[in-house]
């Protein structure tokens, strides 16, 4: 689903006609008698001050159906003001109005105007919210009015940048969103409707919160397909109710038949705990991963020291995958017969790949025999 916009001249007779209809429709709603800012002149006339060079009108379509609509006109010498911004109701929550917002405050700045006036009431809260997100701030009223209440709000253009209402209001990740929803929905018209209904993964992703390590995308994996808890340096404690809860919910309740304890090289938790960087609180929580130094300690500072992250980045993770298999959950999950495999994998930044540790278990027997075999393997 996209979102075009155009800046309209009076040959556009079609969609203007469509923007005359958006300013009756938007002057209903606001059920007030516009005539003393020469409202039925103006509806008249379009585009009329509206026009280029010293105004704009924009109009939007949305998948080819009229969508909403903006105008800006010239007041005085600097000053431009900002009008009839409405979006239509089907077309709402869609990012319309960010679009046209936006669009008339760039014309606004690259017309030359040094400042972008409006009026609004407090009643119309989505729009007040974005005038604020977009840098507005309260003015003097700058004409007379009857409605009681009138907000009257004015942007600095000289000092505005999209870049930095962007990055403050994060409204790219919106637009990422949206993006992505659209995709989505083109492949698959009901995807999002059954996604909504249930939730049957078969597997359970236990890894580290580092942001460069994505469940889903790594395994090529969509969303509903893969239930996933992330820490710092992908610790499992019998202590932390938050990773016990989610291995509980995913083998009891979700009926997972894989859980996947997945480690990366060059993790910041496991460097930290390997040098003993004191970083703060979490060096708490990183304590559980020094304990996999002292009990692997010749197995890593045997080694040159430029491997010894790696290796004991690998050792975490095989000991989380010891204490995944000696939960109750676990324990109970192959005590009644559930099938549910435990994995011991490790991701590479480097080339975005993973390894299997070969620390795979299915069963209680399972447990020593193959942690002594991975172990054994890591020496190779």
């Amino acid at each position: 689903m996209t979102t075009t916009l155009r800046n309209l001249t009076a040959d556009d007779t079609a969609a203007v006609e469509h923007v005359r209809q958006f300013f009756r429709t938007y002057a209903a709603w606001l059920g007030v008698d516009l005539s003393f800012q020469g409202f039925e002149e103006e509806m008249a006339s379009l585009p009329g001050a509206y026009a280029a060079p010293a105004g704009r009108l924009f109009y939007a379509e949305r998948n080819g159906q009229p969508a909403g609509c903006v105008g800006i006109r010239p007041l005085s010498a600097g000053l431009c003001e900002m009008k009839r911004l409405y979006v239509e109701p089907s077309q709402r929550s869609a990012g319309v109005g960010l679009e046209l917002a936006l669009a008339a405050i760039k014309a606004a700045k690259e017309i030359g105007y040094k400042r972008l006036l409006l009026d609004t009431l407090p009643a119309m809260r989505v729009a007040v919210r974005l005038y604020r997100e977009l840098g507005f701030h309260e003015a003097p009223a700058y004409y007379q009015t009857p409605i009681e209440g009138t907000m009257f709000l004015a942007l600095d253009l000289q000092n505005w940048t999209e870049q930095e209402v962007a990055n403050e209001n994060l409204f790219h990740l919106f637009d990422f969103n949206r993006a992505w929803s659209n995709r989505m929905q083109e492949s698959d018209t009901e995807y999002f409707m059954r996604l909504s209904q249930l939730q049957t993964p078969e597997y359970l992703w236990i890894g580290c919160s580092d942001s460069r390590v994505p469940a889903n995308e790594i395994v090529g994996l969509l969303p509903g397909e893969i239930f996933v808890h992330r820490n710092v340096a992908n610790v499992v404690v019998h202590t932390d109710l938050n990773c016990l809860s989610v291995i509980q919910f995913a083998v009891d309740a979700l009926k997972v038949r894989h859980v996947m304890v997945v480690g990366h090289y060059g993790c910041g938790g496991v460097k930290a705990a390997l040098n003993r960087d004191r970083v703060g609180l979490v060096d708490i929580w990183l304590r559980h991963v020094r304990d996999v130094h002292d009990k692997h300690l010749a197995r890593v500072d045997g080694l040159p020291p430029e491997k010894r992250h790696d290796r004991l980045c690998e050792l975490n993770v095989l000991e989380q995958v010891a204490n995944v298999c000696q939960t109750f959950v676990v324990q109970d999950a192959w005590q009644r017969g559930q099938a549910l495999t435990v994995h011991g994998w490790i991701y590479g930044l480097k080339d975005g790949l993973m390894r299997d540790l070969g620390f795979t278990v299915h069963r209680p027997d399972d447990l020593l025999p193959t942690y002594l075999t991975a172990l054994e393997a890591l020496q190779g």
